[in-house]
C-alpha cells in the first residue's frame, strides 16, 4: 500500500471542500451542468465535485442549494421580532417551538439578552392575518412577556459570505451587485412565474444536470427554467442562487448580531460602510424603543468570538464610534434556520387553523 498517497487523500479532499464551500455560498452558476463549471474552475473532474457536494451534505455542512429570492419583490412581507420569554430553559424552548412551527418563520435563535428569542417571519401578499397581527398572535400563543416588532426601515445588505478559508482580513470589502433592471410589480407575477419560483427554491440535487428534474416536475424544459432564473436575477427578484451553509457544522459557531446607536443624520452613510464589509452578512436600519436605542443592526459569523469582535472593531474604527455605541448579541441556541418557501400551501393551512384565535379588535 502506498501510505503517502493514502495520507494525502484526506488533505486533498479537505482542500477541495474548502474551495467548494467558499465558491457555492457566493455564486452558483445557473447552467445545465453547474458542477462541471465548478470542476473546471477548480481543475478537477465533475464527478469529484458531485461526490464532494454529496459528502458535504451528508456531513451537514451544506444546508441547502437553491434560489434566494427578494421577499419584497415577490410581494411578501417579512419582519424580525424579538421576544422576552420568562421561565427556565424548558419554558423558553416550548415558546420558541411555537414560533418555529409557523411555516413563515425562517430563523429562530436564543440570544444572550433580556430579549432572548429572536425570529424572522414572512407572510404572502394575500395573508389572511397579516404580518404584524401574526407576530402578535404568536406572542399570545407563546405567552411572552414582551414582543418587539423590528421591521427593516432601510435595507443595506443581505448575503452571507463566510470566511471558509480563514485567510480574510476583518476589514475586507466586497461590492454588492445592484439589479440590472427595475423589478416588475409583484402583482404582475404570472402562474408560470410562480411555478418557476417553486422549482428554483427546491434544494438542488447533487447530480450532473440538477435543474432537469426540477424543470420537468413543474412543467418546464431545462432551458426555459434556467432562462427564467436568469431573468429573476436581472430584476433582483432573485438575489442570487447559492448554498446556505450550516454555520455551526462548517465551524462557524459564533453568530454575533451587532446593534449600533448612531446619529440619525449618518444612518445612510454608516449603513453603506457596514454593508461593504465582507464579514457583515446582513445590515439594516431598524426602529428604536424606550430602553433600546440601537438603530442599525449588522450580523457577523465566526469560528471564534474574536472573529466577530474583530470585524465589529474594524467597523467602529472606520465609522468613528466607540464600544459604548454598540453591543453584540450572540446566539446560544439555533431553533430554526431555513429559507422562505414561496407560494406553498402550508402557510394558508396554518392561517386557516389560527385565524379564529385572533383577539377581537
Amino acid at each position: 500500500m502506498d501510505l503517502s498517497a493514502e495520507a494525502s487523500a484526506p488533505a486533498t479532499a479537505h482542500a477541495i471542500d474548502t474551495d467548494l464551500l467558499d465558491l457555492i455560498q457566493n455564486e452558483f452558476p445557473l447552467v445545465a451542468r453547474p458542477y462541471a463549471a465548478f470542476a473546471e474552475k477548480l481543475g478537477v473532474d465533475e464527478e469529484l465535485v458531485i461526490a464532494r457536494i454529496a459528502a458535504l451534505r451528508e456531513a451537514g455542512q451544506i444546508r441547502q442549494i437553491s434560489a434566494i429570492f427578494d421577499t419584497r419583490r415577490l410581494g411578501y412581507r417579512s419582519m424580525l421580532a424579538a421576544a422576552t420569554i420568562a421561565g427556565d430553559q424548558d419554558a423558553i424552548d416550548r415558546a420558541a417551538a411555537i414560533f418555529s412551527a409557523h411555516p413563515g418563520v425562517t430563523h429562530n435563535y436564543l440570544r444572550d439578552h433580556e430579549l432572548n428569542v429572536w425570529f424572522t417571519l414572512a407572510v404572502p401578499p394575500d395573508s389572511k392575518i397579516g404580518l404584524e397581527a401574526t407576530i402578535d398572535l404568536l406572542g399570545e400563543l407563546a405567552n411572552v412577556e414582551v414582543m418587539r416588532h423590528m421591521p427593516s426601515k432601510r435595507f443595506f445588505k443581505i448575503g452571507v459570505d463566510l470566511d471558509v478559508k480563514g485567510d480574510r482580513s476583518p476589514d475586507a470589502k466586497k461590492v454588492v451587485k445592484a439589479p440590472q433592471v427595475q423589478a416588475p410589480a409583484a402583482e404582475s407575477l404570472t402562474d408560470r412565474d410562480k411555478d418557476a419560483i417553486r422549482a428554483l427554491q427546491i434544494d438542488l440535487p447533487a447530480v450532473a444536470r440538477p435543474f432537469l428534474e426540477l424543470a420537468e416536475q413543474y412543467g418546464f424544459d431545462e432551458a426555459e427554467l434556467l432562462k427564467r432564473g436568469h431573468a429573476f436575477l436581472t430584476t433582483g427578484q432573485m438575489r442570487r442562487f447559492a448554498a446556505v451553509l450550516a454555520h455551526r457544522k462548517a465551524g462557524f459557531v459564533y453568530n454575533g448580531m451587532g446593534v449600533w446607536k448612531v446619529p440619525v443624520e449618518r444612518l445612510d452613510e454608516i449603513g453603506q460602510i457596514m454593508a461593504g464589509f465582507r464579514g457583515v452578512s446582513h445590515c439594516y436600519e431598524r426602529p428604536t424603543y424606550p430602553g433600546w436605542p440601537y438603530n442599525i443592526f449588522s450580523m457577523t459569523h465566526g469560528r471564534e468570538k474574536a472573529d466577530c469582535e474583530n470585524v465589529l472593531e474594524a467597523i467602529a474604527k472606520e465609522i468613528g464610534v466607540t464600544k459604548d455605541d454598540y453591543i453584540v448579541l450572540y446566539s446560544t441556541k439555533e431553533y430554526k434556520k431555513t429559507r422562505v418557501s414561496y407560494f406553498t400551501p402550508e402557510m394558508y393551512a396554518w392561517e386557516d387553523v389560527h385565524a379564529p384565535l385572533l383577539s377581537p379588535s
